[in-house]
């Protein structure tokens, strides 16, 4: 059984999931307005450094607590927290009214280059190319990556798509992603003073 529960706060765009299922616990709490400030903890340490890596360059304050079946495998902790994550990024956006809605990042780490693009534009596609040649960065199982940004997709009901464009190290080819993800988010959260009371949308609706 599933069991969601959501609140936003309209002072700020800050909103909190508790996602609870038979497989993981999380509570996620996403200000899109802060300063970058994070407290996480995943029970998966790398995961736990990407996640504090994509509050700080996106600007976001960022706490997640999350407990699962590790014991198990990694795939419900870590697609579950994309999709609680992407789920309190929408409640946080509210109407979306005066957002530039998509944003991009192309972000260099070292000898790897990565591009981020999103489009909060309310349908969920990913599409994912990290080139990494490990099963594990860490502590983390590599092929999952894919599936927490798919996860996000889903919650935030967002195109999300990664290309690291090359690189040498596994370990830069994820961080490079998540910086770039969290660098284009803040791009497309961010409001349009132009288009304040404007949805950015020839539909009429996101």
């Amino acid at each position: 059984m599933l069991i969601a529960q959501a609140r936003q706060t309209h002072v700020t765009r800050q909103a909190t999931i508790d996602r609870s299922t038979k497989e993981t616990k999380i509570k996620a709490t996403v200000n899109l307005d802060g300063t970058g400030a994070y407290r996480i903890s995943t029970g998966i340490g790398f995961l736990d450094h990407m996640l504090e890596l994509f509050a700080k360059h996106g600007g976001f304050d960022l706490s997640i607590k999350a407990t699962g079946d590790l014991d198990v495998d990694q795939h419900h902790t870590v697609e579950d927290l994309g999709i609680a994550l992407g789920e309190a990024v929408a409640r946080a956006l509210g109407d979306k009214k005066g957002i530039n809605r998509a944003g991009y990042f192309v972000m260099p780490m070292d000898e790897t280059l990565a591009v981020a693009a999103i489009d909060l534009g309310g349908r969920p596609a990913t599409v994912v190319n990290l080139k990494v040649k490990t099963r594990l960065v860490g502590d983390l199982q590599t092929e999952l990556v894919h599936d927490f940004f798919e996860g996000f997709a889903m919650g935030a009901r967002a195109n999300v798509h990664l290309n690291v464009m090359y690189g040498r190290s596994n370990h830069h080819k994820v961080e490079a992603v998540f910086k770039a993800f969290g660098r284009a988010l803040r791009v497309a959260c961010a409001k349009d003073k132009r288009m304040a009371k404007l949805l950015p949308s020839t539909k009429g609706l996101l």
